[in-house]
């Protein structure tokens, strides 16, 4: 069996302390278990249907919701990714088109589910004629959508310069530019992913996946084991098997009772606003996130998740959103890292950049070279990356945002670009 790099790394650390799966931590404090940060189901709509699809959907979802927290995880949302939204508009006037997704919006909202209509594919026949549509649906919904920029053959530079439309006419036209949280540009994203947005899939449907929330889960157990990596990547692989396979069990339950396939766990342990990677990483460091050994910190962290025994999809790897991790926001404006920071600790995790503020001010050729970046990375080593990025209108460098993503998320200060 061949082994990526992250793998190669976890193995290493795994021989040069095996005593440690059986010693330390056995008499620790009980960890802060993960959350499910999602279960995502993928449809296939029939835009005649697509109303009892969704409900069927929801009841699938609702039914899973209850299985996960009779199983003792607290479950935040449950989710729903069609297939690619240029699929069943076609025939459809913009007009048409957009009340199409202002009813689907409304129907997310009354049923608490999020949605996503996948990817607008500018390589297909009429793509480039559906920017419009898809910067007006960012600028109008809650929905969420993504557009991939790199892929097998390489990186597409006319949709970088698409997925710097979007954020630009989003920008202008949502309340306070907050319409950019629910959109990104990806880069090598597979299909069945559960997070939110690069969530794509383009199969028969009738699937799910789980991603789960794990930042306070990682500090706790390497709070255990400050600075040792040796000791600390064999405790936490220990660690994420643990509750996966627990996860794997209770998703495989859901999948024989409703007759839906399971596709997997994306163990990408997302953070949040009482769940911060950043403090996790610090604690391991001993030193604020953006010193010395925070690539080797994220390098563990994305060997020890990778090494679970079971299904695994999405990313799998580490998400470092600035703008929804209160750490991560407070060291942005110390600027203690920076996105060409965000870019090398992707090199051996990911997701890239992830809920990145900007000036207000950023020029599209500006966005468009970020994700450039971001895009070549991804198409050198074949994996998984992506670029949400948030202008602030009417803000520049030294500023701080205000946005309000409806969300309990931090606000930072705006840096300078280069």
């Amino acid at each position: 069996m061949k082994l990526d790099r992250a793998s190669w790394l976890c193995c290493v650390l795994l021989l040069l302390s095996p005593a440690a799966l059986a010693g330390p931590g056995t008499a620790s404090p009980e960890l802060r278990k993960p959350k499910i940060r999602a279960i995502t189901a993928f449809v296939r709509i029939d835009v005649t249907h697509y109303r009892a699809q969704f409900q069927q959907t929801l009841d699938m979802l609702r039914a899973a919701k209850s299985s996960f927290e009779k199983g003792g995880y607290e479950v935040q949302t449950v989710r729903i990714t069609t297939q690619p939204f240029q699929e069943y508009v076609g025939g459809l006037s913009e007009a048409q088109a957009l009340q199409l997704f202002a009813a689907m919006d409304d129907l997310a909202v009354k049923g608490s589910f999020y949605l996503n209509i996948g990817p607008l594919l500018i390589d297909k026949p009429g793509g480039l004629s559906q920017v419009s549509l898809l910067s007006k649906i960012l600028a109008t919904t809650k929905i969420n959508a993504s557009l991939p920029v790199a892929g097998a053959g390489g990186v597409d530079w006319a949709a970088i310069r698409a997925a710097a439309e979007v954020i630009k006419y989003v920008e202008e036209h949502s309340r306070n530019g907050a319409g950019n949280f629910d959109f990104a540009a990806v880069a090598m994203v597979p299909p069945g992913g559960p997070f939110y947005p690069g969530s794509n899939h383009d199969g028969p449907g009738h699937q799910f996946s789980v991603g789960w929330e794990a930042g306070a889960f990682v500090e706790d157990v390497l709070a255990e084991i400050k600075g040792d990596a040796t000791v600390a990547a064999p405790l936490l692989s220990r660690k994420f098997d643990e509750q996966a396979r627990a996860v794997d069990a209770l998703a495989t339950k859901v999948a024989k009772e409703s007759g839906w396939s399971y596709l997997g766990l994306d163990p990408t342990p997302a953070p949040g606003s009482d769940s911060s990677i950043g403090a996790a990483i610090e604690t391991f460091l001993g030193a604020k996130f953006g010193s010395s050994g925070t690539l080797t910190a994220a390098a563990m962290i994305t060997a020890a998740e990778r090494s679970i025994s079971v299904r695994r999809v999405g990313y799998s790897g580490l998400m470092l959103p600035v703008l929804e991790d209160p750490v991560l926001s407070e060291r942005w404006a110390e600027g203690r890292f920076d996105l060409d920071s965000l870019l090398a600790y992707s090199a051996v995790c990911g997701t890239g950049l992830d809920v990145i503020p900007l000036p207000g001010d950023v020029s599209r050729h500006q966005l468009e070279r970020i994700i450039g970046d971001m895009a070549s990375l991804a198409f050198k080593w074949n994996k998984p990356l992506t670029a949400r990025l948030v202008p602030a209108p009417g803000k520049k460098a030294g500023d701080r945002t205000d946005f309000d993503f409806g969300l309990p998320f931090p606000n930072t200060t705006l840096r300078p670009l280069k």
